[in-house]
């Protein structure tokens, strides 16, 4: 098969879709990849690592999507590379179809093979190519929101593990999945009195038996919400519902309840957001106040850290990637089920449940078009 791996072209995003490493492999399988000049510079690999690898430098965007069958991506196609997106061509990345329906339209007019790595399921029901980047944006999470509680960053000028004599900053973390598990991590190692809600009780054992002390557990209902909003100095949005637009558990009327300079970090934002008030923000211009109350809510978080960032999201989606290039997407699919419930969009019909739900658009069986 033909692999394709163009430059990321989102504003602030330095990742890249497979490492050197990862080309080596697809090379070492037969097949042949493409990469488009500069794609890795971001990360910090460099063309002539590409081509060391055995893969072939394409000087534009439009030559990458031309010849390749399968392109593989980090983040969703934007606007400019929607008329790049050949019919029956596979792209192999980060979607979020629910939360962005011209996007999803886009990809219906195309007629490509859309597979989110966002909804590749295990029997477990883990997401293993969401968990990479989660892990990332959940420590991040807690990075960037320690440093919008300082003062001269809008917040309220408290340190979040506080010193001897002066008690630490209390962080609210909603959603005990993976990002909630990072972030009340990262949170509790730097001293901070943690809450994580969730609303799975086995999930809160689990978490209570390997949290340390300074981390409590509780059930998260709306009256626990508006009753520890008021008191807490960072909140962290860590909600996800796979494929689906997220909850609204933080309503715009509750933020009058928080203190100003409270900061609230939006994990959920690629799927919507879990609160209310949360607007996509970039990396250039990360925070905005609404109500007194600081909003972090960039959708790409992990690239920040892209050379991070890039390899560990190779390592989760390479064994995936080379299973759909060896065998074809529809044999691919057949044979793991993992990789079944990634297809969002197939052809023109959209395959995903949930996504069809969003916007009230037709939803066909993936069945149909395997």
């Amino acid at each position: 098969m033909i692999i394709g791996v163009p430059k990321e072209i989102k504003p602030s995003e330095n990742r890249v879709a497979l490492t050197p490493a990862g080309v080596m492999e697809f090379i070492k399988a037969g097949h042949t990849v493409f990469v488009q000049s500069t794609a890795g510079d971001g990360s910090g690999f460099s063309d002539a690592e590409y081509k060391k690898a055995g893969a072939k430098i394409l000087p534009k965007i439009e030559d990458v999507y031309k010849k390749a069958q399968m392109i593989i991506k980090v983040k969703e196609p934007i606007a400019k590379e929607y008329k790049l997106i050949q019919k029956d061509q596979l792209l192999f990345t980060y979607f979020h179809f629910a939360s962005y329906e011209p996007l999803t339209k886009a990809m219906i007019k195309s007629g490509a093979v859309c597979l989110a790595y966002e909804t590749v399921e295990s029997p477990d029901r883990s997401l293993p190519l969401l968990i990479p980047m989660s892990e990332v944006a959940g420590r991040m999470a807690i990075q960037e929101g320690a440093k919008y509680l300082e003062k001269p960053m809008g917040g309220r000028g408290i340190l979040l593990g506080g010193v001897p004599g002066v008690a630490p900053a209390k962080v609210l973390v909603l959603g005990g999945g993976i990002v909630g598990t990072q972030a009340a991590k990262m949170a509790a190692g730097l001293g901070a009195k943690v809450t994580i809600l969730d609303v799975s009780l086995k999930r809160l054992r689990y978490l209570a038996d390997v949290m340390p002390a300074n981390v409590t557990t509780m059930m998260s209902n709306e009256y626990t919400i508006r009753k520890l909003i008021k008191d807490h100095d960072l909140i962290v949005g860590a909600v996800l519902i796979p494929g689906a637009k997220a909850p609204n558990l933080i309503t715009r009327d509750m933020l009058k309840e928080m203190r100003p300079g409270t900061v609230v970090v939006d994990v959920a934002v690629d799927q919507g957001g879990c609160i209310e008030t949360c607007k996509p923000t970039t990396h250039e211009d990360p925070v905005y106040v609404v109500d007194g109350v600081l909003h972090y809510c960039v959708a790409n978080m992990p690239g920040a850290v892209p050379y991070t960032s890039t390899i560990a999201l190779t390592n989760a989606t390479l064994p995936y990637a080379l299973q759909l290039a060896n065998k074809g997407w529809k044999k691919a699919c057949e044979d793991n089920l993992e990789l079944k419930l990634g297809l969002n969009v197939v052809n023109g019909k959209v395959v995903y449940k949930a996504v069809a739900e969003a916007f009230g658009l037709k939803y066909t069986p993936i069945e149909q078009v395997m």
